[in-house]
């Protein structure tokens, strides 16, 4: 199993931590916001839909519905 299956099933499983790595693996990259970004963190593609997120505070741990919402994303543009 390659290195991105092993994300993408990784990502399906539904994890707390490292969405930025997942999301890296397919092919996002997170832009800068400058001075107003504040806690948000975009993620954009060179096809498909840009992913805005809140960065997780006081922790590093996502919410599942996020983790949800991103991966129907990622189903609805073919990426996995």
């Amino acid at each position: 199993m390659s290195r991105k299956e092993k994300l993408i099933k990784r990502l399906c499983s539904r994890p707390k931590d490292e969405l930025q790595r997942l999301l890296e693996s397919q092919g996002y990259s997170l832009t800068k916001q400058g001075k107003t970004g504040g806690s948000r963190r975009r993620f954009v593609h060179l096809t498909a839909a840009p992913i805005t997120l809140h960065k997780p505070h006081p922790s590093n741990v996502i919410k599942m519905y996020i983790i949800d919402d991103v991966i129907h994303l990622l189903k609805q543009e073919d990426l996995i």
